[in-house]
């Protein structure tokens, strides 16, 4: 596995006896697709949170490789082992398509931007003049730059109409099958979540179930 959690609890530090995670464990593997699904103030946020290495359990370990990753750092977890994608793209307004990408990491970003069909007429434009579906394929461009093998997403089809979102979809799934990435993502769509290799259900700071879904 690639990415593991053991025994992890956490909660907030103004208020440590609301615990938002408890004793959560769970592993993930590469070329896998996972959604995290659960009510709002499940943890699923937070989860990923910890994943990503914005923020610290107050109890147990998160690896990488099966290394703790707190003992290279978070910024070094942030900057190798994880890419993000978040709802609302984080996009820098005033740089163009490629210049948003080229941040990413040190992968062309022109090739990047034809895997998630970005025509080249678009390569130039301020990011801000295209699609919300295009930006956010722009944002799965950028985390795409990274070498990073786990890839992580809050929410990345709220903003989007279905056809879009269903594009964003098929871009994770590829992301994962062909391209190899530990693909995690946070959901409230119950479409999104039926198109994973596993649904992790997270209720009242708990895993409630792990469920496989067949090819």
């Amino acid at each position: 596995m690639v990415l593991e959690v053991k025994n992890v609890q956490y909660s907030y530090k103004s208020q440590k006896e609301k615990e938002i995670l408890k004793n959560v464990s769970m592993q993930f593997e590469e070329k896998k697709f996972y959604t995290i699904v659960g009510a709002s103030g499940a943890g699923k946020t937070t989860f990923l949170s910890l994943l990503a290495g914005l923020d610290l359990p107050v109890r147990g370990t998160i690896l990488y490789n099966g290394e703790d990753i707190q003992e290279k750092g978070l910024n070094y977890h942030r900057k190798h082992h994880v890419s993000l994608v978040f709802q609302n793209y984080n996009l820098i307004d005033y740089l163009t398509t490629e210049e948003n990408v080229r941040l990413g990491g040190t992968k062309k970003p022109q090739d990047l931007l034809e895997k998630v069909n970005i025509p080249c007429e678009d390569w130039k434009r301020n990011v801000l003049q295209l699609s919300g579906g295009q930006q956010q394929r722009v944002a799965i461009a950028r985390a795409l730059a990274s070498n990073a093998k786990v890839l992580l997403a809050d929410e990345p089809t709220g903003n989007l109409d279905e056809n879009t979102a269903g594009e964003i979809i098929e871009l994770l799934k590829r992301t994962a099958h062909e391209l190899g990435k530990c693909v995690i993502v946070v959901t409230h769509s119950k479409y999104l979540a039926a198109q994973a290799d596993e649904i992790i259900m997270i209720k009242d700071g708990c895993i409630e179930s792990v469920t496989e879904l067949p090819d």
